[in-house]
């Protein structure tokens, strides 16, 4: 018996990196899961990949949709519904990034990342909160670290991760008589394709990133998967509203150079 056993999922964002991850870790439980992604090829072959590894064709849907876009967002949870009977669970995933100076930022940059990591989440979890309004269900937002703070070169992205806490926050609140259970994850720097294109324009390195963590490395993508999981399961049936953290100890440290040196053990 799986934890997600009977159940069906929406990840948005999943063809590759924390997404994938996600949607594997969910099959593993025993989940129907619907794979997202904009492009139909990258849909595609992460279908492929997971239908050959731990899902049977049955248990995985493929569709292609931009978050951003409402009446994509519609497609998605139709398309899920009509395929698996109903959603039990959505991961809002689905996110872009920019490292650019504020005053260099465009309009159209800042609405293309508020609309996809925010505005995208509120669409997709106010269509499948109409389908669980019923039976219950489990929404879990992926934030960010970023969403704690704030850090230069990225006004947007971090407006958008502040946003999703408060988003999830509110439809916590608000959808519990619901038996809507609503929370979210935010990751620390998880060594992804995401993370590596950033760092490239970003004017940083994975060494300042492993020296400025608690727990000196970079995550990985199944320790955040592991943790939606757990929210998403009967384990966490009393959790909502909740922001929980997956960094190595990077929110909860606030000190300097030589005492997180000390702290290793180094000095």
């Amino acid at each position: 018996m799986g934890l997600l056993d009977g159940r069906s999922a929406i990840v948005t964002g999943s063809s590759r990196g924390i997404g994938y991850e996600i949607a594997r870790i969910f099959l593993r439980e025993g989940a129907k899961v619907v794979i997202n992604s904009r492009r139909e090829a990258d849909v595609s072959r992460a279908v492929t990949e997971l239908s050959s590894g731990l899902g049977s064709p049955e248990s995985v849907l493929g569709v292609a949709a931009n978050v951003a876009v409402y009446e994509d967002c519609e497609r998605l949870v139709n398309k899920c519904v009509s395929a698996f009977g109903r959603v039990d669970i959505l991961v809002n995933n689905a996110g872009i990034s920019l490292v650019k100076p504020s005053l260099e930022l465009t309009p159209q940059e800042w609405d293309d990342i508020i609309r996809t990591n925010l505005s995208g989440a509120f669409y997709m979890s106010k269509l499948a909160a109409e389908h669980m309004k019923s039976n219950g269900g489990c929404i879990v937002n992926i934030s960010s670290i970023f969403g704690l703070g704030g850090v230069p070169k990225r006004a947007a992205y971090c407006s958008s991760k502040h946003g999703l806490i408060g988003l999830t926050q509110v439809l916590a609140t608000e959808w519990a008589t619901y038996g809507i259970r609503v929370n979210c994850v935010s990751p620390g720097y998880i060594l992804t394709e995401m993370d590596i294109k950033d760092s490239s324009v970003g004017e940083y390195s994975q060494d300042d990133i492993r020296l400025r963590t608690p727990m000196n490395r970079y995550g990985s993508v199944a320790e955040v998967a592991e943790v939606v999981l757990f929210l998403c399961s009967d384990k966490a049936s009393y959790i909502t509203g909740a922001n929980l953290t997956v960094d190595g100890g990077w929110s909860a440290y606030t000190g300097w150079d030589r005492l997180l040196r000390q702290i290793k053990g180094l000095s």
